[in-house]
């Protein structure tokens, strides 16, 4: 294929964008993954770009704060499981870009806590409807104890009502069939759909292909279970993927690591999970982009790749003007998309607190830091070699590299990044 032709990109493509949950790089086969089978997947890398060095937060919320507004958490983070009623995402740019948006998943921006935790963030935060989506059919939309299953028996919440009579049916299939007739309904414009999937979080339940699920217990969790959840993520997906228009922009990421209790394989070594922790594994996710026309396939890019870039690039695909954000930090990757260079960002700066938020206190303090491929500075000083020390088990030095980074971290303490989320009381 000519390099005429790859950067020949539609002018207002379909956009899936397909957020996975609690899902590291060492669960899919296309990274090295020996403990599950993920073939749709690894056919998406093989027909796309694989990109070896894409992080996100360390837990969920932070994460998609970041993806949905293009923005480091410093600059509009409230509280886990909170977000902003006047903050605006990335569906609102594409219902004024022109575009049909839906949403189909996870929300979790509402009312987060429980009425006897923090209760000045009762019934607080954005409500679905008033996200930028045209349509939804969401998981954990209104109060925390009110979420229900979003596996087995789900609760889903859609046109201002609980959907009734789901017993025996399960989430994700749910969400992949409603996301699937929004895309075929016949309408000249073009759509943007984000898909942040229930799978693979906790609680590690069975799925319609383990035996489990159709008795009694399809709700009774099981750590055995993951790598059904896993194959069964990959099932779902490629079930979506595959009745698409081929020229359909699909973008496959993850919100954090792995859970701390699941260990895999990966390259013939265990590796075990890091949700919650700001180590590789707890930040370092898959991510796949398959673009065809557009991205030279089976190619593996090694350029940074922060939770805050995904908006830029997929509003500079679309054409579709983000003036109205403000000020953003996300990076635009549109032009590696396109087989090009382009103009890969030299760090990713963190903050992160998960906090205040429903048994988040004893997950973190407030932590600053900064990092590349090879190099991770802290706050605090501590200087890591984390290409050699994922674990981050021993600090060490090196001036030149404490300068660079060290830069960094004092240019966004001047703006802003020196907020602090004092300890909850």
């Amino acid at each position: 294929m000519s390099a005429a032709a790859l950067g020949a990109q539609p002018k207002r493509p379909n956009i899936l964008l397909i957020l996975a949950d609690d899902l590291g790089y060492e669960c899919l086969s296309c990274y090295g993954s020996q403990s599950y089978k993920t073939p749709n997947l690894d056919r998406m890398a093989t027909e796309g770009m694989l990109f070896r060095y894409a992080f996100a937060q360390p837990l969920c919320s932070p994460t998609r704060m970041q993806l949905m507004t293009g923005k480091y958490n410093f600059r509009n983070w409230q509280a886990f499981g909170i977000m902003d009623p006047k903050e605006r995402t990335f569906g609102h740019l594409f219902q004024e870009g022109g575009y049909r948006t839906a949403i189909a998943g996870k929300w979790q921006f509402w009312s987060y806590n429980p009425p006897d935790f923090e209760p000045e963030w009762r019934s607080k935060g954005k409500r679905i409807e008033d996200a930028g989506f045209d349509e939804h059919y969401v998981w954990h939309a209104g109060h925390t104890e009110d979420k229900g299953s979003r596996y087995g028996d789900p609760t889903i919440y859609t046109d201002g009502t609980v959907k009734p009579n789901l017993k025996g049916q399960y989430g994700e299939d749910l969400f992949a069939d409603f996301l699937l007739k929004f895309v075929k309904k016949p309408d000249p414009k073009p759509w943007f759909v984000y898909w942040p999937l229930a799978l693979t979080h906790d609680p590690f339940v069975p799925t319609p292909d383990s035996p489990e699920f159709k008795g009694p217990d399809r709700l009774k969790p099981d750590k055995r279970f993951f790598k059904d959840m896993v194959e069964y993520m990959d099932k779902v997906v490629g079930r979506v993927v595959d009745q698409l228009p081929p020229d359909t922009l699909i973008l496959f990421f993850s919100d954090n690591g792995t859970h701390q209790s699941l260990t895999s394989q990966l390259n013939g070594k265990p590796f075990r999970g890091g949700k919650g922790l700001t180590t590789e594994a707890g930040m370092r996710v898959p991510m796949i982009v398959r673009w065809k026309g557009v991205t030279p396939p089976g190619k593996v890019n090694n350029d940074l790749i922060d939770s805050c870039d995904f908006l830029p690039t997929i509003c500079a695909a679309a054409n579709v003007p983000t003036k109205s954000m403000g000020k953003m930090d996300g990076v635009s990757f549109l032009p590696q998309l396109q087989g090009r260079i382009g103009v890969p960002r030299p760090w990713i700066y963190s903050w992160y607190d998960p906090r205040p938020g429903w048994g988040k206190e004893a997950w973190s303090r407030t932590q600053r830091y900064v990092f590349d491929q090879q190099w991770k500075l802290y706050d605090t000083g501590k200087l890591y070699n984390w290409a050699q020390d994922p674990t981050e088990a021993k600090p060490v030095e090196n001036a030149a590299v404490r300068t660079r980074l060290q830069a960094v971290l004092d240019r966004y303490a001047a703006i802003g990044g020196r907020r602090e989320i004092p300890p909850r009381k």
